[in-house]
């Protein structure tokens, strides 16, 4: 491949995409998985359990690391710190002398106030009956001042891309045996991949975009050298996740929903939506009890 695939990419930034209403007779699903994708991409605070221990890492050095990170453990800093002086009538002052910084676990998740890059929008019981939305977890890869673009994460097809014969998303053979996911109902191919070592060369390729730290998607544009990368063994086959379709909003409709209360949003780590938790399904689940709000029906 020549080295120009990997020089960087503005593919991903002169698109508009569509709003989907929530209204259930504009909800209709788009044609069937893998004929053809031609469209173009367009609180209170609660906390995951967390346990306290001290730590050498300097506030500056974990910002620089993961900002999500540190806010997170602010987060459960304050939850902490709350529980605290409702059990102990302490001073402030007293409470930051006596508890140390706050270790958040291997999974964690919390509520957000406002959507942002690499949030989840967590469906909420308004949405039941709603049958593309009900129980969904939507991952936000990109929220800008003229559009918003997510995926929805737990919505397998059944079906690997060689099954649905979607040439777009793997027109080099490389990733046929991958399974798809349905996305959302605005027609194209995206795909996230989030490598567990050598996370360096997805990031200074230049052709995928970021989402969180450790995790960024791709188009079709860039399948290409997806595949060419695999080839090379800078990244493994298993650490990609294709989807048929997305889900598009303007910034402001977004917003509408969330206040509307059709949407929880959800801060959370990495490992929560790995390929793990995503292909053996709960996801929906697993975030609510994260966040402290657990569903059972």
């Amino acid at each position: 491949m020549e080295a120009s695939c990997f020089s960087p990419s503005k593919s991903f930034s002169k698109i508009l995409y569509l709003a989907p209403s929530l209204k259930p007779k504009l909800l209709r699903p788009k044609r069937r998985i893998g004929l053809g994708l031609n469209g173009s991409p367009p609180s209170s605070v609660t906390c995951c359990s967390a346990e306290r221990e001290s730590t050498g890492e300097s506030a500056d050095s974990i910002i620089q690391s993961d900002w999500r990170s540190f806010r997170a453990r602010l987060v459960a800093s304050e939850h902490v710190m709350n529980h605290t002086s409702l059990t102990t009538p302490l001073s402030a002052e007293l409470v930051n002398q006596t508890l140390p910084p706050t270790k958040l676990s291997h999974k964690w998740a919390h509520s957000l106030h406002e959507p942002e890059k690499g949030c989840l929008l967590v469906a909420t019981d308004k949405l039941d009956g709603v049958h593309i939305f009900e129980r969904t977890v939507i991952l936000l890869l990109s929220m800008g001042p003229l559009s918003a673009m997510g995926v929805i994460l737990n919505r397998p097809s059944l079906m690997s891309i060689k099954e649905t014969r979607s040439v777009i998303l793997d027109a080099a053979g490389t990733f046929s045996s991958r399974p798809l996911f349905f996305g959302g109902p605005l027609e194209d191919g995206i795909f996230l991949v989030g490598p567990e070592e050598n996370d360096g060369a997805i990031g200074k390729s230049g052709v995928f975009e970021e989402v969180m730290k450790g995790l960024y998607y791709g188009t079709k544009e860039s399948v290409g050298c997806a595949s060419e990368m695999v080839k090379r063994d800078m990244v493994g086959i298993e650490e990609f996740r294709f989807f048929d379709g997305y889900c598009g909003w303007s910034p402001e409709k977004l917003r509408e929903e969330v206040r509307a209360g059709f949407w929880r949003v959800v801060a959370c780590s990495p490992s929560v939506i790995g390929p793990a938790s995503t292909e053996q399904g709960g996801l929906w689940e697993e975030v609510l009890g994260l966040v402290g709000e657990r569903k059972v029906w």
